[in-house]
């Protein structure tokens, strides 16, 4: 199916209004008794088991994604910037009938006059982008898509709350003009990874204004895609400490600076060993042989004089852990942070109803200050690679924030 054109997508538009599309939905689907909202979907690409599949695909087909409840959401537009082969989006379009933009702003605004939608969801993840070249960043339009999206907001003065998925962009200049732009237009903004929002095995929270003595995070995959949930992984716990949240320096470095960087007390086997404890059927052997390929450590500097370590570990295992030791306790303690490995990807629900949250309540279940900062430092810590493991100061991390206390999938809390 062809992209639709402009002339057919201002007729359905008009022919269609909100409420009728609005019932429609909600004739098909359980509900909690409130309505369902309008959204538009801002992606790159949607294909089987990418993110705006595992997204979106749980406002069409509900969180388990084989109908039956979902979200209190409906999908008024979709917006897809790559159409590739294993498209989904033009198949759903029929069977859904939901229309597919040829602009980000018809998708906000449905080819009329006005805002048409109660939130807007960006996916900038998947698809054939290039890298940057002396980084190895993958140049995903988050930032194009956000600056579409605002000035379809200033063109019809309204904005609606805004979800960017993963972290803001692969440059940090981008990812504060993000931000900043979302306080002075004044609309509710919500980024990051879904590691946050996943089940914990054991399920572990920290004592607000505890005070933590060392910190190590074990990642898997590629640097910068990866690299960024176990930083979300590893900030969404100690942002609950005593004390300020920001970054004052980062340092990755790969092959035997990453145990040079050892000896010089940067990082700690019992730590590492704490974080492998916690997760199940990791790879055994000699640490020297197992972690002198495709295996990064980014060393982070804190604010508050914390040192912390995101351990991307490749052939250790594909799961995610963090690592803590608290002021006056003997032993470290550590959580597994578990992942639904196969469709539907049942994590993604999670972070899904946080995004609903936002949408019908206009506050952000967490702060963006969390993604903002991790998107700093993964920038920094791709920069340090690409020089060689140099230690990169950061003033510009030095970001205070007040943590959230959205629940993550089994945590005993209801909102």
């Amino acid at each position: 199916m062809s992209l639709i054109n402009r002339r057919t997508w201002l007729k359905q538009a008009s022919m269609t209004s909100l409420p009728l599309l609005m019932t429609s939905v909600i004739n098909a689907a359980e509900t909690s008794g409130r309505k369902k909202l309008p959204v538009a979907a801002i992606v790159t690409e949607y294909t089987p088991n990418s993110h705006a599949d595992v997204l979106v695909g749980k406002i069409l087909e509900g969180f388990k994604q084989q109908g039956g409840p979902g979200p209190d959401l409906y999908l008024a537009s979709l917006y897809t910037d790559q159409v590739p082969e294993r498209d989904l989006s033009r198949a759903l379009s029929l069977k859904y009938q939901f229309p597919i933009a040829p602009t980000i702003e018809e998708a906000i605004t449905l080819g009329s006059n006005q805002i048409q939608v109660a939130g807007v969801l960006s996916i900038g993840e998947h698809g054939t982008y290039p890298n940057t070249p002396d980084t190895n960043q993958k140049m995903y339009p988050r930032k194009r898509f956000f600056d579409e999206i605002t000035a379809t907001f200033k063109k019809y003065n309204k904005a609606v709350p805004v979800f960017n998925d993963k972290h803001l962009g692969y440059r940090w200049e981008d990812a504060k003009e993000m931000v900043d732009t979302s306080r002075q237009m004044g609309f509710p903004l919500m980024a990051g990874s879904s590691l946050p929002l996943t089940w914990r095995r054991p399920a572990l929270t920290l004592p607000e204004n505890c005070e933590i003595e060392s910190v190590l995070s074990i990642g898997r995959g590629h640097f910068e895609a990866h690299g960024f949930h176990t930083l979300e992984a590893q900030q969404c716990l100690i942002e609950h400490r005593k004390g300020p949240t920001g970054v004052t320096a980062v340092q990755a470095v790969r092959g035997r600076q990453i145990w040079e960087s050892e000896q010089q007390g940067q990082w700690s086997r019992s730590m590492l060993q704490a974080a492998l404890d916690a997760i199940p059927n990791v790879a055994k052997g000699n640490w020297e042989e197992i972690l002198k390929d495709d295996s990064a450590f980014f060393h982070i500097d804190h604010q508050d004089g914390l040192k912390s370590t995101a351990a991307i570990v490749n052939r250790l295992g594909r799961h995610y852990a963090v690592a803590l030791k608290l002021r006056g306790r003997k032993k470290p303690m550590a959580t597994w942070f578990k992942l639904e490995l196969n469709p539907p990807f049942g994590h993604f629900a999670y972070l899904l109803k946080a995004i609903e949250h936002m949408i019908h309540t206009g506050q952000p279940a967490y702060p963006v200050e969390r993604t903002l900062l991790t998107t700093g430092i993964l920038d920094a810590a791709m920069h340090s690679l690409a020089a060689n493991g140099k230690r990169l100061e950061t003033p510009q991390l030095v970001i205070d924030y007040k943590p959230g206390n959205w629940p993550f999938a089994n945590q005993q809390m209801k909102h």
